[in-house]
């Protein structure tokens, strides 16, 4: 495996895997790996020849309050992790190998950059938009693979990618829990021992609502959000139910797939989850 810490370095190991005829697919991350990313490497694997990870903590997508600082490292454990999935190079810029000092051009998707997630943390998903398209230029993969946790991000950059034409093809996948369900994410390492005992109430939440349909989209927000409040140690930041293709909002009954979207702080870590709700469809 290599380990390329600047775009020349990549850009040489990618015009390598090229030159033997091998398709790439890329699997952007922030780092401190989970089974949740490893499973995006292992489905990239599904579809191309070569897969390439990008490990970076990418500081745009941070507000001025939130936890940068705070968020978890460990290079040496990813790349051992990334090794043992048979990952072929692994991109590991420092943030001043990524932005120029004078930088202020950005990517944005105003449609979907300002709401839910977006009103939580203005200039997140423009971070997000501008890392990825500066990702996706440098290592110029055939495919992308992101989870579904992170719905809303993953709506944004196949609209990004869609409307400017960058071709690259994007693949969702499923989100990845703990034994107990719980969303697989690099913050959970941050949760006291009682908020991690609280924080599948998410979960619970969103697969009650998934196994009980309800008349309308509002219920769903209103049975959603009564869930989560039996948990003293939730702080409801949002709940929302959208489109799941175009993320309008919707009210009264469901005629189309929607998607019931979550932010929930414990402390001052904040989790998402999502679940999409089809009409007339019981899981149970």
């Amino acid at each position: 495996m290599q380990i390329c810490p600047s775009k020349i370095r990549i850009r040489q190991e990618i015009a390598r895997l090229r030159a033997a005829g091998q398709t790439i697919g890329l699997v952007p991350t922030m780092g401190f790996l989970h089974e949740g990313h490893l499973q995006l490497m292992r489905r990239a694997a599904q579809h191309a020849d070569a897969v390439v990870a990008t490990i970076f903590v990418n500081p745009t997508q941070f507000g001025p309050n939130e936890d940068l600082s705070r968020y978890p490292r460990d290079l040496e454990r990813d790349l051992d992790l990334l090794r043992a999935e048979g990952v072929a190079a692994v991109f590991t810029p420092s943030p001043e190998e990524m932005y120029l000092p004078s930088a202020d051009a950005i990517v944005d998707v105003p449609s979907l950059s300002g709401i839910l997630q977006g009103a939580l943390r203005p200039g997140h998903f423009q971070g997000v938009a501008t890392v990825v398209s500066k990702l996706f230029n440098i290592t110029q993969p055939d495919l992308a693979v992101f989870g579904e946790k992170d719905y809303q991000q993953l709506a944004l950059i196949r609209k990004m990618v869609r409307d400017l034409d960058m071709p690259v093809r994007i693949i969702g996948h499923p989100t990845a829990r703990e034994a107990d369900g719980l969303a697989m994410s690099s913050r959970n390492v941050r949760l006291s021992p009682a908020q991690r005992a609280a924080a599948p109430i998410l979960n619970a939440a969103l697969t009650h609502a998934e196994h009980h349909p309800l008349p309308s989209a509002e219920a769903y927000v209103t049975q959603v959000s009564q869930h989560l409040a039996r948990e003293a140690l939730c702080d409801i930041k949002s709940v929302e139910i959208r489109d799941r293709e175009n993320f309008t909002a919707l009210s009264g009954p469901l005629h189309r797939p929607a998607v019931i979207l979550l932010a929930v702080a414990f402390g001052d870590v904040l989790l998402i989850d999502q679940r999409v709700i089809t009409p007339g469809k019981d899981s149970s």
